[in-house]
């Protein structure tokens, strides 16, 4: 089927300027908002979310409690003006369901919930703006939230979204490419090498399929990079201003004060 855009300029160039295998900028910031253990703001070329995580606490729903693990509680909101469309979505918008229910069961095997029977860990997933990728994004940074908050994680989850432009494989699609060319997205635990997602929504010619999988999986370790460049960094702020102030209380503290080493993932 003839794409409906120019996918590829005479130059070989995307409509955003980069090449065919080539991410987008991703933007980090693991600032504390609200009251929430961990949060992050994320942003991939023009798509940008907000991922905040509250506990472990009690489970406020005794219907909820599980006896052996945290049951895990994710919910998305888009806000009316992050897409062309100024269209208010409710909570209970079929799409944001399955948006909610993807994210829950990618990270159920990657979250340590043995660590906390008869807890919850919520994850509030608020998309601010979007154009493409938007499912990877908000995977990334929940993996980053959950980090940051202290969760512990068997591995990191990275995402990417890959597409085929007649015989052209394509990495991180914008809104335009996924409207217009077959697309998947793949998260990876680059640790353990294992794929914990492959979501399709539309027919991807099984000819391509491995081609792409694996630039796929190769985008997903670079991204990995980036996440951890950021946590190290943010690490590191903290350690500085707790050597701060325990220099300015003349040492009293310092005893106490630590902070948890990430894993080597």
């Amino acid at each position: 089927m003839a794409s409906r855009i120019e996918i590829f300029n005479d130059g070989g160039f995307r409509s955003d300027g980069r090449r065919q295998y080539e991410l987008r900028d991703i933007s980090i910031d693991l600032s504390n908002h609200g009251s929430a253990d961990g949060s992050v703001t994320i942003r991939q070329g023009l798509t940008h979310v907000l991922v905040s995580v509250f506990g472990p606490h009690e489970a406020r729903v005794r219907s909820q409690t599980l006896h052996d693990r945290a049951n895990l509680n994710v919910e998305v909101n888009v806000s009316a003006f992050s897409a062309g469309e100024r269209r208010k979505r409710s909570r209970a918008d079929k799409r944001l369901l399955e948006l909610a229910a993807t994210i829950r069961s990618t990270f159920e095997p990657v979250i340590q919930t043995h660590l906390y029977p008869r807890s919850q860990i919520d994850v509030f997933v608020q998309v601010i703006q979007q154009d493409g990728g938007l499912l990877q994004t908000c995977i990334n940074g929940t993996t980053l939230a959950l980090a940051h908050a202290g969760i512990p994680l068997f591995d990191f989850v990275c995402a990417v979204t890959g597409g085929v432009h007649s015989s052209s494989p394509m990495l991180d699609l914008t809104t335009l490419e996924e409207n217009d060319i077959p697309n998947f997205t793949v998260a990876i635990m680059p640790k353990s090498n294992r794929v914990t997602l492959v979501a399709m929504e539309t027919r991807l010619h099984i000819d391509r399929f491995e081609e792409l999988f694996l630039l796929a999986v190769d985008a997903g370790n670079i991204i990995h990079k980036e996440m951890k460049i950021a946590l190290q960094a943010r690490t590191n702020d903290l350690a500085t201003t707790l050597r701060q102030g325990s220099k300015a209380m003349g040492g009293f503290g310092e005893r106490g004060a630590g902070i948890e080493h990430m894993d080597e993932t």
